[in-house]
């Protein structure tokens, strides 16, 4: 058990015997210690969990405050919610340096979380120690976004990552509370765009302006719901002619300026039920553009170096990072088509939706479409698609009505 030093007073203790002096009603008789008017008066001392000795001092007129932080950390202690006081002095960035260490081992995911922290997190909290992020804190942060007016969905990223440090902080025993749990902190909320499915003119149109070398990437995106990443990494042997599948396992992906294969994204590879449409495309176009061999590492700068047989590559074997190939190539082709860009509703992934919606159109299920793109979560996929998703308003009446008879009657009564 702890207890509360006071540093200006002490038992006065009888020179002849050394025995501690009483007053009338049997109290110690108090004397002045050299310290006295110096500094603190009160210092609480006690044991933390690890049996060392901590301490913590209080000035004048404030042993109340000693004596409620004292009970306060021996109920700690018991409860396990021991915080030592001194850790919540490191900083958000020695905390945040640490949480990103047992991130995602993907380098591309890495890279992204580091360059959100000292472009957008570091200049607010990265000098800031933990036990200054305070509520307020967090909301004076979240107004200052709303005023540089970030999109909703960009605010949930920042939030998040913010949040994810501070939980860590939590589980070292650093902070007791996530201020950005606090009831008075109103979390971001994102908003779901609804995807724009293209018309399948437009499908059409895409592939005629591109160039013929590159054309294969529609049939690629639109008929197997490939990524763009996916799309740049496929090859013809990935292709299963017997189960009539394509076994997506790789994408292209740039990390620092060095090129790299990977497995697609999560990590997961997946299994694409091939049309005989899509593959005779895919045999057309291999015929007049051989595969070129590429070799990449694999996952990281330094990784082993694989060899693939590649279909969509430039001239002489070039390759073509994902940003570089939507502005030589993806762009051009709407150019080319005399049709206008509209940013996000004309990305490559707009072929991908086109896929989507048409599996959905034909009866798969969103469990299934999930497995095709490669979504772990098949309830991502609904709230995706969930307009996408033919009604069965009509079902329903006529499931009714084959109950209850001719519509608008019911026992041969009118229904109002």
């Amino acid at each position: 058990m702890g207890h509360i030093q006071d540093r200006w007073y002490r038992p006065k203790r009888a020179p002849e015997t050394g025995e501690i002096m009483l007053n009338a009603k049997g109290k110690p008789v108090l004397e002045k210690t050299e310290l006295y008017g110096i500094g603190m008066r009160y210092k609480v001392r006690y044991l933390d969990p690890d049996n060392e000795e901590r301490s913590k001092s209080f000035p004048d007129k404030q042993k109340r405050r000693a004596e409620d932080f004292l009970i306060e950390v021996e109920s700690d202690k018991r409860e396990g919610k021991y915080v030592d006081p001194r850790s919540s002095s490191k900083t958000f960035r020695q905390q945040a340096e640490n949480w990103l260490k047992a991130q995602s081992p993907d380098p591309a995911t890495r890279e992204i979380l580091r360059s959100r922290l000292d472009s957008q997190i570091y200049p607010r909290f990265g000098g800031m120690k933990l036990g200054q992020i305070k509520p307020a804190t967090i909301r004076d942060w979240l107004g200052d976004l709303e005023e540089k007016q970030h999109a909703e969905n960009y605010k949930v990223v920042l939030f998040t990552l913010v949040s994810a440090v501070l939980d860590s902080a939590i589980d070292d025993k650093l902070i007791r509370e996530n201020p950005c749990k606090a009831k008075t902190v109103r979390r971001p909320v994102g908003k779901s765009p609804q995807v724009e499915v293209w018309p399948e003119e437009r499908v059409h149109k895409v592939r005629g302006g591109l160039a013929d070398r590159f054309s294969i990437l529609v049939p690629l995106g639109s008929g197997l719901g490939l990524r763009q990443g996916e799309i740049l990494g496929f090859s013809p042997d990935d292709i299963d002619r017997d189960a009539m599948v394509v076994r997506v396992q790789r994408q292209i992906k740039t990390v620092k300026g060095v090129m790299m294969f990977a497995a697609p994204k999560g990590g997961k590879t997946r299994t694409v039920p091939v049309s005989p449409a899509v593959l005779a495309e895919l045999d057309d176009h291999a015929d007049r553009y051989p595969p070129t061999p590429v070799t990449l590492p694999w996952r990281v700068p330094d990784g082993e170096r694989v060899t693939a047989r590649l279909l969509i590559t430039g001239e002489e074997g070039r390759l073509y990072s994902g940003d570089l190939f939507t502005k030589v190539v993806w762009h051009a082709a709407f150019r080319a088509a005399e049709l206008d860009y509209r940013g996000r509703a004309d990305g490559m992934h707009a072929l991908r939706h086109f896929y989507a919606s048409t599996l959905l159109s034909r009866g798969v299920s969103i469990k299934e479409l999930a497995e095709y793109l490669g979504h772990a979560d098949a309830g991502f996929t609904l709230r995706t698609y969930t307009h996408l998703v033919a009604s069965s308003h009509e079902r329903a009446r006529q499931a009714i009505d084959a109950v209850f008879g001719r519509p608008g009657s019911f026992d041969g009564l009118e229904v109002a």
